[in-house]
Formats: structure tokens, sequence, C-alpha cells
């Protein structure tokens, strides 16, 4: 996946980890969306060359693993992109989720699946979540509203998926580092 589809490409700065640098001066929408791309770069390089058993790995009192990190992504990508912005239902796996009964499903469900099929289905909804918001227009409104009658606009979905990932990032540095003590920011 490439982590840096915004901006001019000649301006693309890459790290020691192959993730592309937020860009230092932008539009709003090019500055979004290459700080959140960066935030997916990271959470792909924490989860990169892990196969089912790191994937399933816990550390301290947590049952978090990144390979429920990696399907949990994906439902906040499609969730907030798809369902939200446009109004659309959950497409499958989601479809077919009694979220009510069982609300930690892509969490717990995330071990029955291949590193391979984990990765796929988070790259999947990351390249279709960033061609949703390719038009840039960030004062569009969600379709679907909230309880108290607001919608969110593409602007607060971004940061949202920004914070989402920052928060994320940190859990899995401290998963990845208790696997096999890679560490970096």
């Amino acid at each position: 996946m490439d982590p840096g589809e915004h901006g001019d490409s000649a301006a693309l700065v890459m790290d020691e980890h192959g993730r592309t640098e937020p860009p230092a001066a932008a539009d709003e929408t090019t500055m979004l969306l290459g700080f959140l791309d960066y935030q997916r770069a990271t959470f792909a390089w924490k989860c990169h060359g892990l196969g089912s058993h790191d994937l399933n790995a816990t550390t301290a009192a947590s049952t978090m693993t990144l390979g429920g990190m990696l399907k949990h992504l994906a439902l906040v990508e499609e969730g907030r992109s798809s369902c939200s912005l446009f109004g659309r239902d959950y497409s499958p796996p989601w479809d077919g989720v009694d979220w009510e009964s069982d609300p930690d499903w892509e969490w717990r469900t995330a071990s029955d699946d291949s590193p391979e099929a984990l990765r796929a289905l988070w790259e999947d909804a990351v390249v279709r979540s960033r061609q949703r918001v390719a038009d840039g227009d960030l004062d569009r409104l969600a379709v679907r509203i909230w309880p108290d009658g607001r919608a969110p606009s593409l602007r607060w979905i971004m940061l949202h998926m920004i914070e989402e990932y920052a928060r994320h990032n940190g859990h899995a540095d401290l998963l990845r580092e208790a696997i096999d003590g890679e560490t970096g920011e």
C-alpha cells in the first residue's frame, strides 16, 4: 500500500520506515490527508512482517491484539467513509454481525483470520476510504446524522480518523515491542 497518495509527489519526503511525511505546507485537505496517511503508514509498519502468532499476542492485562486492531480499523474506515459519510449500509463482513449481542466482534474474531486476510481487509478498507474522500470537500456533511440531529463534516471525520489511528498506534507500539522488541515512534 502506498501511504503517500496525496499532494504533490515531487514534494513527498519518505522516512526510514517508508512512511510519507505529512507536507510541511499545503492546503487543508492535503494536510489532513497527509497526517491521516502518516498514521495509517505507522500502523502498517507496526504490523509488518508479523505472522498469526504475533498478530494474536497480548500484553499485560489487555486482550487487545494487533490482529484485532487491523480488523477494528478496517471497520472504522468503512463506518466513517461509507456508512456515516454516504449513509450506506455496512458491506461484508460487517453486514452480517449482530452488533447488539457481540459489540466486540471484530476484536474477538480476528484470531480466526489469517494475517494475509486481516491485512487485505484493512488495506482494502483504506483504499476505499481514500477514494470516497478524494474530492476533498471538507465542508460536506455526512448523510447519517447523530442521535442529537447533528451531522459531522468530512473535516470532522478526517480529524476523528487521525485521532483513532494515533490512539491505536500507541497500543501498537506496546504490542510490537512486547512481541519482538521493535521500537520507534
